[in-house]
């Protein structure tokens, strides 16, 4: 069973559709990729399974359950957690508060998991007393997806995670991805770099004017003539 499915999905914002019969899903410890042209609405996929836009067809499942009527805040509680592209930590705050705002909905000690983030992002505990605006673009993508794991979720994900980062900074954040999937999380993301993203992904979907173009594995779609030649530079 999916851990995570938006079926169908057709809506978009105010009277314009940007989604048309559009399908992305991802299984618990699974790594699925979305990729496409610029426009093509990745993101709006993502945030249309998060509840951010109204759909007026599809729907959107989690474990089996319809959660397509729930907000944003009522799908954390589901088990979701979104890392924006944009806008993704607290300025002001230190790293270790804002893992600390990450676990907002935990009536539970969180120490433990406070400590798996820093093994997975061993410059946060370096840094754990430092305001997360001084830190690199790199480093506070960092926290936005520590403070997301903070709630310990069954699905992550991740909008462009390594938008404006330089390639090693990118290969270390896909590096710690793989990672976090292996610990059973199924994990959702938009990326622009699509070969690399391909490269980690089980799944992968090429969205293009808000339709499913193509889906099979990253292998399998890395490999395709038709889709490296349209998507990938050749």
């Amino acid at each position: 069973m999916s851990a995570l499915i938006g079926e169908a999905m057709t809506g978009g914002y105010g009277g314009a559709d940007i989604l048309h019969d559009c399908t992305i899903g991802v299984d618990p410890g699974e790594i699925a990729v979305i990729v496409g042209p610029n426009g093509a609405g990745k993101s709006t996929a993502m945030k249309a399974v998060f509840g951010m836009l109204n759909l007026r067809e599809g729907a959107v499942t989690m474990n089996g359950k319809d959660i397509s009527g729930l907000t944003p805040q009522a799908r954390v509680r589901e088990g979701m957690a979104f890392v924006p592209q944009t806008s993704n930590v607290f300025t002001s705050m230190s790293v270790e508060e804002n893992l600390e705002m990450g676990a907002f909905i935990r009536e539970d000690d969180f120490t433990e998991t406070m400590e798996q983030v820093f093994d997975l992002f061993p410059i946060l505990k370096e840094k754990r007393k430092q305001p997360a605006g001084e830190l690199s673009g790199g480093q506070r993508q960092q926290v936005a997806v520590g403070r997301a794991l903070m709630t310990k979720p069954q699905v992550l994900m991740l909008d462009e995670p390594t938008a404006g980062v330089s390639p090693i900074v990118m290969d270390e954040l896909f590096d710690r991805i793989i990672e976090i999937a292996r610990t059973g999380i199924a994990i959702l993301m938009v990326e622009q770099n699509a070969k690399q993203a391909l490269n980690i992904a089980d799944k992968g979907y090429v969205l293009v004017q808000g339709r499913n173009r193509y889906t099979d594995t990253g292998e399998a779609l890395l490999a395709d003539p038709d889709v490296r030649r349209a998507f990938l530079g050749g």
